[in-house]
């Protein structure tokens, strides 16, 4: 098998178990460790790949995006302390624009219950949980829906946001970078997002630390347009200073 060969099986892997050890893979394709981490060294350079320590881990690109179903699967314990963290800081916003994905569904369900609250969504399943509350009005954006997210988008979803005034939305991404800021492999995606954005008084981001450094097809907001990042310990301090440097508080639980 030729290096090129090797590489793509090596992508193929990691995008079908969700990561990938130096050990396994040198087994399996019956080359040395050494061939194995140069490999991953050049998929981490070409964006298909995040290193880690003795293995690796896909990079969600404009051709590969993870379900919502896996998303549930991973890094649970961190999105949970994340989604905790992010609701606390609501404070007197009675609209609040939550995101697609699993993470946003998460900090949905931990917005406080015992007052008002009206929840602008294009998620379809967090749209579906906070209709079971009582006091909560949930305004579903509508639009094309995207089954491997379970989230509307196009240009009904970007209409119906940019009539409101939202007091704060809570934002995720593919990746967020000082670079290239905040991006995401679909378009349409990248739309509503933006949209969401511009409607919102107030901004947090919320991602888990394998976020950071990974840079996505569609940028569709700074670092700088959020007043805070919430993200796990696992994201280096030095790194956090770094991002704080460019405005926003971050939060690091």
């Amino acid at each position: 098998m030729n290096a090129e060969l090797r590489r793509h099986e090596i992508v193929t892997m990691a995008r079908r178990e969700g990561s990938v050890d130096v050990a396994t893979l040198a087994a399996k394709l019956t080359v040395s460790v050494e061939t194995v981490r140069r490999d991953l060294r050049t998929l981490e350079e070409n964006g298909l790949v995040r290193r880690t320590h003795g293995g690796a881990y896909p990079v969600e690109t404009g051709g590969f995006e993870t379900t919502l179903d896996v998303r549930t699967t991973r890094n649970v314990p961190e999105k949970s302390r994340i989604a905790a963290a992010c609701a606390e800081m609501i404070g007197e916003a009675e609209t609040v624009f939550v995101d697609e994905g699993f993470m946003p569904q998460l900090i949905a369900e931990a917005l406080p219950a015992d007052r008002p609250l009206t929840v602008v969504t294009a998620s379809l399943t967090t749209a579906a949980r906070m209709s079971e509350r009582t006091g909560t009005q949930v305004l579903l954006l509508g639009g094309r829906v995207r089954g491997r997210t379970k989230a509307t988008v196009d240009h009904w979803a970007t209409r119906m946001l940019a009539g409101l005034v939202i007091d704060l939305a809570y934002i995720g991404a593919n990746g967020i970078s000082r670079e290239y800021g905040l991006t995401t492999p679909d378009p349409a995606v990248g739309q509503v997002k933006a949209q969401a954005m511009k409607s919102s008084r107030r901004r947090i981001f919320a991602g888990v630390h394998t976020k950071f450094g990974a840079v996505n097809f569609c940028r569709f907001g700074e670092v700088g347009d959020f007043e805070a990042i919430v993200t796990g310990t696992a994201l280096p301090g030095a790194e956090a200073r770094r991002y704080a440097l460019m405005g926003p508080q971050v939060v690091r639980v």
